[in-house]
């Protein structure tokens, strides 16, 4: 008997489970974190074994988030010294749609033509099918940028997507396979980060991939293990502009201690006396709607003084929100 074959089939097998394995986790712990973030909208504790003034150095707090100025060009990645930025896109996108349409060497509608195409290896042509599908560029359809995209989740679409996975988006006559982030769809200047892509309602997608001039269906899938596809969300392209200002929210919450008319004693919402005196400008809130600043350390255990515009109940929640600009992950690749 052959005992190496069957060495060989287990090992097999056993790295096919092991794999498996990892996925389902993988699974599961997704299905965990997107439940605790609908239970518990961008909440997370405030971590005891790092300073929070170092753990979020990055974020800052706003007193308005709809009102509060944010600097487009503040603090770019590196990423956008490889893309390109058109000045006043929509008027751009009109100007060069109508001048197109405008020329005289255009070829008209249902006419044949014959296309020659030079220095071709006799490779290319022994692999590919006899029908080709041929498409014109406009001008700077070329160059990359951030891409937004209108979508909406299709209605048998279950699965639970996070920020920054591996998407296969189909845009016009384009494919290929990108990194997005999800941000809420409004006309605010600054839009909120969705960690994972939302279940209900239209939402905004953001990438790096060329410009799309015109107005064209996006279809998104997510592409399996296995080679196979499954449909998430349909809609049409927004804009290319790298000035979307993306936002990512936390949320610190604290309990009050004590409470005398206006004023509470506050814990849990930091553990020491730096961070209360580092984030002491902040505004924070309740979430049963009153507001109020940090007045004062007390102690060495994080507890703060807060005062309140009216008084607060015992049971309420002292929450303090802050923010940072987030932006896509540079992956592109055809498909």
């Amino acid at each position: 008997r052959d005992w190496s074959s069957d060495v060989c089939s287990s090992d097999l097998s056993s790295g096919i489970n092991a794999e498996y394995g990892e996925i389902e986790a993988e699974e599961l712990r997704k299905f965990r974190e997107a439940n605790e973030n609908e239970e518990f909208p961008d909440e997370i504790d405030t971590p005891t074994d790092i300073p929070a003034r170092i753990r979020f150095q990055k974020y800052r707090g706003l007193k308005s988030f709809r009102t509060s100025p944010w600097d487009a060009k503040e603090s770019l990645p590196l990423d956008y010294a490889r893309i390109s930025q058109i000045q006043n896109f929509n008027n751009v996108r009109k100007y060069l749609l109508k001048s197109e349409s405008q020329k005289e060497k255009c070829v008209k509608k249902g006419a044949y033509v014959s296309i020659f195409i030079a220095d071709v290896p006799l490779s290319i042509t022994e692999s590919c099918c006899s029908a080709l599908s041929v498409f014109s560029l406009l001008p700077h359809e070329q160059k990359m940028c951030v891409q937004h995209v209108v979508v909406q989740r299709h209605t048998q679409s279950d699965l639970i997507v996070k920020g920054k996975e591996a998407i296969l988006a189909q845009v016009g006559f384009r494919r290929y396979v990108v990194r997005p982030i999800y941000s809420q769809h409004t006309k605010s200047s600054k839009h909120k980060l969705e960690r994972f892509m939302p279940t209900t309602g239209s939402f905004v997608a953001s990438y790096y991939a060329p410009i799309t001039l015109q107005n064209c269906p996006v279809i998104l899938f997510k592409q399996e293990c296995n080679g196979s596809v499954t449909l998430l969300s349909t809609g049409s392209t927004l804009s290319c502009s790298p000035d979307r200002i993306i936002c990512k929210r936390i949320v610190l919450s604290g309990h009050p201690f004590k409470i005398h008319k206006k004023t509470a004693t506050v814990r849990y919402l930091f553990h020491n006396r730096e961070d209360i005196n580092y984030f002491k400008k902040i505004e924070v809130r309740t979430k049963f709607g009153r507001r109020g600043h940090i007045r004062d350390a007390l102690g060495t255990h994080g507890h703060c003084k807060i005062g309140f515009d009216g008084p607060i109940q015992q049971n309420d929640t002292v929450i303090m929100c802050l923010y940072k600009r987030v932006f896509p992950r540079w992956e592109f690749q055809y498909s």
